[in-house]
């Protein structure tokens, strides 16, 4: 005898696409950290840095690896338990990521064309994130 099952389907809401794009922007924000600390200690040696504009990159730099793991930790949180608070807030963490990206892209004290590549690169991951979070949080909701 096979069990009948009554009452309301469920279905998966949660997105596939965002949640490739959360762990490859997890991936490649390594590579971006190492990247821009690596280019901070050259530019350092290489010209004259001052003091105080190095320490200001190096903070800006861990604030911005900190505000990328919770980024990535609630973006996945809301996105695999289909809740669309976590998703909001990985979307407004994602505004003042976006705000550290344009500092190291256009007020750090020396740009370097690999600076702006590897920006680039991150704008992209965060556009196509923002838009996968905002569908994603359309279907929560409805």
């Amino acid at each position: 005898m096979a069990a009948v099952r009554r009452g309301r389907t469920s279905s998966v809401l949660s997105s596939i696409p965002l949640q490739i794009i959360f762990y490859l922007n997890g991936v490649y924000y390594i590579f971006y950290f190492l990247a821009t600390l690596l280019m901070i200690i050259y530019k350092s040696q290489l010209f004259t840095y001052p003091d105080n504009f190095l320490a200001l990159d190096l903070i800006l730099l861990l604030v911005m690896a900190i505000l990328e793991a919770l980024r990535l930790y609630f973006g996945t949180k809301g996105n695999l338990t289909e809740e669309e608070a976590p998703l909001g807030i990985s979307l407004v963490i994602t505004a003042g990521s976006i705000i550290l990206a344009v500092y190291f892209l256009v007020w750090q004290t020396y740009v370097m064309r690999a600076d702006v590549i590897i920006n680039a690169v991150l704008f992209v991951t965060y556009g196509l994130e923002g838009i996968l979070e905002i569908i994603a949080i359309a279907a929560f909701v409805s």
